[in-house]
């Protein structure tokens, strides 16, 4: 679900922390992808003319795969290296919010139902795609062909959008990419949005930096994260009448969730109403100790694919065409070892700082010249 109304909020309060681009200009970045959400997005996206999944022989769903393996490919002829990291177990306080999801889709199932037997096929296609749901086998598929690919991934032991935020604040990525407004909550250095589809959908990667989202709400991290939780996030709900603007005033008014607590309830005439028990202090330190493994324990490597286990597991077991396959991965090669270049910004900081001192020293020999000159004068 992510944070109710903060991307609107980021744009009007902090616009400079947001920065729109085009997919090459990550060049020979590395970046952490949450892959669970891709799964969601392929599963949905990448469908048939009826709007049916892509299956092998055995019926199994490749949607997936086929998502994986082209998308993979695209950002690596961009020279981007990817990583992916799928989710672990979901906190005990997300329960809620994952039986929300069960419940809208056992909706969407019964509705779809209703629109087969009336003949609706547009309406079928729609909730045919909110029923949506990522097995643990296609998981294992998802693992399996990025390995073979040679493209590294994680096994979160808790949330992915945290983990992607660990590896971008550990250096051992440049962002972290998720739709998730939440992630920002785990504070990587920058959040890259929209960049599983920008080529697809032809959008442009929004990229937030959290140091310039924090200045721009003039917060420090802790009250912006309780202005997340006061606006609706996974951990628990918000109070009732409270939206994005009358948060934000809020947060800044009272400075925390304590001090609105108190005020809300020492005032019989309050048209807000705390709910029972609310867990906000609870959803506070998820978001500022997630369970995360420690970005220095992971060692990311990018090899070389394995063609022959790669045709093994995509034509042979899933029904792919063996020519696109190994087109694809001749071309994940190429673009893998062209992408192992520097981005020319690091050079150009390097070249700064030598002209910068060769300046310095040129003034420094310049003015000793002088001195030198005002001597012999003497």
């Amino acid at each position: 679900m992510g944070i109710r109304g903060l991307n609107a909020l980021v744009s009007e309060n902090a616009p400079k922390a947001i920065r729109s681009s085009e997919l090459k200009s990550l060049f020979g970045r590395k970046v952490a992808i949450d892959a669970s959400m891709c799964l969601y997005q392929f599963l949905i996206a990448v469908r048939q003319q009826d709007g049916s999944v892509l299956t092998n022989e055995s019926g199994r769903t490749t949607s997936h795969l086929m998502g994986f393996f082209y998308r993979t490919i695209r950002m690596a002829g961009h020279g981007i290296k990817p990583c992916y990291v799928f989710d672990g177990k979901p906190p005990v306080m997300k329960g809620g919010e994952l039986e929300k999801r069960l419940k809208r889709r056992e909706d969407a199932e019964k509705k779809a139902t209703e629109a087969k037997e009336a003949g609706q096929a547009a309406e079928l296609m729609k909730y045919q795609r909110r029923t949506v749901r990522v097995t643990r086998e296609q998981n294992e598929d998802a693992k399996k062909l990025l390995k073979l690919m040679g493209i590294p991934f994680v096994e979160a032991p808790c949330e992915a959008e945290s983990q992607c935020a660990e590896l971008a604040k550990a250096g051992k990525v440049y962002g972290a990419a998720s739709e998730d407004m939440d992630t920002l909550c785990y504070q990587p250095p920058f959040l890259l949005r929209n960049l599983t589809a920008a080529e697809a959908r032809k959008l442009k990667i929004d990229e937030y930096n959290i140091k310039e989202v924090l200045k721009g709400f003039d917060m420090p991290i802790e009250q912006f994260i309780d202005m997340c939780i006061l606006l609706g996030c996974d951990y628990c709900e918000t109070i009732r009448g409270v939206g994005p603007v009358t948060a934000m005033k809020m947060i800044r008014k009272y400075g925390s969730l304590e001090k609105i607590v108190e005020t809300i309830e020492n005032d019989p005439k309050s048209k807000y109403k705390v709910p029972e028990n609310w867990p906000y202090k609870e959803a506070r330190q998820l978001f500022l100790h997630p369970e995360v493994t420690p970005g220095s324990e992971v060692d990311l490597k990018w090899t070389e694919p394995d063609i022959d286990a790669l045709i093994n597991f995509m034509v042979k077991e899933n029904g792919f065409n063996e020519q696109r396959i190994r087109d694809g991965a001749a071309k994940l090669s190429k673009a893998l070892k062209s992408g192992t270049q520097e981005r020319l910004d690091s050079f150009f900081r390097v070249s700064g700082t030598k002209s910068s001192n060769k300046k310095r020293t040129t003034k420094e020999e310049a003015k000793n010249g002088n001195k030198k000159k005002t001597r012999r004068r003497r």
